[in-house]
């Protein structure tokens, strides 16, 4: 007997409302790497420091050099009770080069370090709360007018100093995205940075760990000659080799 007129039809009810958002398969590849960095490293705690200021100190003495020189001057710095804008900012410049000699290129970095103490004294009264609220565009386009501060070194700031969403897009980051073929080998830190914060979540917490969890796998197996086999992300080549 056939269904009468205004009857429901038989059969699998069907979906006729408004499709659901375009999936990003580049954001699901991406927190996939994560869940593997962090499974096989796990957490690394980054930016070693007590406080923003010297989480601050640190983005700036460890351009161009290890971490642990860096931290070697910093070390100096905390000895001295000098890890505060006030009292760096009444160092001479020859004085505070001599105290970070460990981080290398010290009186480059003095002179850098004390326009970045001044700019905060200058323009937030030495403290940081208030970069946590104001326009982040006009925030990093500030630092990033400070003699010296590159992208990066703005971005750790804004990202591990001041927590906001600022993925800092290092070598190591661009390296291993590039070498997945997620991003172009000939990226530069700007459009790296960009397409990373256009396809994860809004989340300073999850841009901390992963950029450092990016460095651990970049120092460990994607080095400039990539030890793939033993990689903890191997998988995800799909048995392709990684990109030139």
């Amino acid at each position: 007997m056939s269904p009468s007129i205004g009857s429901a039809p038989r059969g699998p009810a069907r979906h006729v409302g408004r499709p659901g958002p375009p999936r990003d398969p580049a954001k699901g590849r991406l927190l996939r790497l994560y869940a593997v960095l962090l499974g096989r490293f796990g957490p690394q705690h980054w930016w070693p420091g007590r406080t923003p200021y010297e989480i601050s100190v640190g983005a700036v003495l460890t351009q161009h050099t290890a971490w642990v020189n860096a931290a070697r001057a910093i070390a100096t710095l905390r000895a001295r009770r000098l890890l505060a804008p006030e009292r760096v900012a009444a160092l001479p410049e020859a004085k505070l080069a001599r105290l970070i000699r460990p981080a290398g290129t010290y009186r480059l970095k003095a002179r850098r370090l004390l326009a970045l103490t001044r700019w905060l004294l200058d323009r937030h009264g030495g403290r940081f709360d208030g970069m946590r609220k104001m326009d982040l565009p006009a925030l990093r386009s500030s630092l990033r007018a400070i003699p010296g501060l590159g992208p990066e070194t703005a971005d750790a700031i804004l990202l591990y100093a001041v927590g906001r969403p600022v993925f800092v897009a290092d070598a190591y980051a661009r390296r291993v995205l590039a070498r997945h073929r997620l991003i172009s080998p000939h990226a530069t830190y700007e459009e790296a940075r960009a397409w990373l914060e256009a396809h994860l979540p809004s989340d300073p917490a999850l841009f901390n760990e992963f950029h450092a969890l990016l460095v651990a796998v970049g120092k460990s197996y994607c080095r400039t000659a990539p030890r793939c086999e033993a990689c903890p992300l191997r998988r995800d080549l799909r048995g392709h080799r990684p990109a030139p």
